[in-house]
């Protein structure tokens, strides 16, 4: 169970994607039925200020390297890729590591994990624009530029910037489940699971946050198991269908089509792991229709079929 996380700052470290891991999980959102999280932020120097990548800002870690020490996650942001980094961060990683803690890293993170000597032999990713630079330096990586994020165990790796939200909200997923994970993301306004996980192309990201179509979106997120139409869904933005398909584009990264699939399929995996429903009734709640359309489409985004995903992951 996840218990406690670690976030370990470094020179140079990028704010967005330390604020993703502060955000997932270092909000206490126990009110809204999240298991609490005791977040620690850490640093070589605690109570020093480190430089950032923004140009006249500082983040101070309020707790040392001995505190990944009984982490159950170790969380490493993007910072600026260098030639060395300190050896006593990566001596409490790898320390952390042996230990049995899991390790995220989220963009350029990576490449601290490999300086650990972490990512021989495994999975990975990062940046598409140091996808390149990071097979080349560990070249015994084996290294996915063409996902979001990559999960090999003990070891979780994502792409660039919003890309972090995606491994981070992964991890809650896989550790609290589905409905703990739709809270995080509905109070960061951001899509649970984008559109085809991690068979996604990085260099065609899917945006988190509509803009003018978030409303709507929220709407269909009630909506899931109603029949919609490009035609019936643009009457409802109010604008005419050419406009109202380019804009969904725009602001999504997909089409209506795929978007209300992907969500149907998300639906239905939350009701897999919390219900008893029959696989008939799972499809009919998340908006398929029959078992079979359920099937096709879970397997297809998820990778198993329902009634397999239900046998490992369900909380009844």
């Amino acid at each position: 169970m996840l218990r406690t996380v670690a976030a370990v700052l470094i020179d140079g470290v990028t704010p967005f994607e330390f604020g993703v891991l502060c955000e997932v999980f270092g909000v206490d959102r126990t009110d809204d039925g999240v298991p609490p999280i005791d977040f620690r932020v850490c640093g070589e120097r605690p109570g020093e200020p480190i430089r950032t990548e923004v140009v006249g800002a500082s983040l101070i870690a309020d707790h040392g390297l001995d505190a990944l020490a009984d982490a159950d996650l170790v969380a490493v942001a993007a910072a600026k890729v260098r030639d060395e980094y300190p050896p006593h961060l990566l001596e409490a990683i790898r320390d952390a590591h042996r230990r049995g803690a899991t390790l995220l890293s989220v963009c350029s993170g990576a490449f601290v994990l490999g300086a650990a000597g972490l990512l021989d032999g495994r999975r990975c990713t990062t940046h598409w624009r140091h996808a390149a630079a990071l097979a080349e330096r560990f070249p015994r990586a084996e290294v996915d530029p063409d996902v979001l994020f990559v999960d090999d165990g003990d070891i979780v790796s994502s792409a660039g910037t919003a890309a972090g939200i995606d491994a981070s909200l992964h991890v809650v997923r896989r550790e609290f489940g589905a409905a703990a994970t739709a809270v995080i993301a509905r109070r960061m306004v951001v899509a649970p699971q984008r559109d085809g996980g991690q068979r996604q192309f990085v260099e065609l990201p899917t945006p988190h946050q509509a803009d003018s179509l978030q409303p709507l979106l929220a709407w269909l997120q009630d909506q899931l198991d109603q029949e919609h139409t490009v035609t019936s869904l643009a009457e409802r933005a109010n604008m005419s269908e050419r406009t109202f398909a380019r804009r969904f584009a725009a602001e999504t990264g997909t089409t209506p089509h795929r978007w209300l699939t992907t969500q149907r399929v998300l639906r239905a995996r939350q009701l897999l792991e919390e219900t008893r429903l029959t696989v008939e009734d799972v499809a009919h709640r998340s908006g398929f229709g029959t078992a079979a359309l359920l099937r096709h489409h879970f397997t297809s985004v998820v990778g198993v079929a329902p009634k397999d995903y239900r046998r490992s992951f369900s909380h009844r």
